[in-house]
């Protein structure tokens, strides 16, 4: 039976690239990471957090917030809560993308509602809201799995646009 568990780069090497891109659709793209037959990103790994689930115009990211990301006041950084979210929402927006399209973040938006407590797992749910020609926008949640609290709220717009050549 194949491996079917997400992975993340651990070498510049084994990132996608562009040759990924143009041969699959955004959402095949996804698939393809979260069934481990393409590398996620580093971050993720990193930061401790990682792709659970994709669908047309969704991604869900699952973490918990340990030691390596408090900040000085002893609570998780506000840049663990953004890289989680603008993780779920820029792969809910890939999962939108024709082949041989490409996206970038032209902005996005953090409210952090309460604290989230360290080794507290979380889900970060992205979904696109409106996905156009040259522009996306989506919108997430990040709750606790356990208790359904709401932790933060994100929204991003996004560039879309064509792939450069592989190569």
């Amino acid at each position: 039976m194949p491996d079917t568990t997400p992975r993340v780069a651990r070498t510049l090497d084994e990132m996608p690239d562009m040759g990924d891109l143009a041969t699959r659709s955004g959402l095949e793209f996804m698939h393809d990471v979260l069934a481990g037959r393409l590398a996620g990103t580093p971050i993720w790994a990193t930061l401790g957090f990682m792709l659970t689930e994709v669908g047309e115009g969704r991604a869900v990211f699952e973490g918990a917030p340990e030691f390596g990301v408090i900040n000085p006041m002893r609570t998780v950084h506000g840049g663990w809560y953004g890289a989680i979210l603008d993780s779920c929402l820029g792969c809910a927006v890939m999962t939108t993308l024709a082949r041989g399209r490409i996206y970038t973040t032209l902005e996005y938006k953090v409210n952090l509602t309460r604290a989230v407590p360290l080794g507290t797992r979380v889900r970060a749910v992205g979904a696109v809201a409106h996905a156009g020609r040259s522009t996306a926008v989506a919108t997430a949640e990040l709750r606790g799995v356990d208790d359904g609290r709401l932790y933060a709220t994100a929204s991003t717009t996004c560039l879309i646009m064509a792939a450069p050549p592989a190569g």
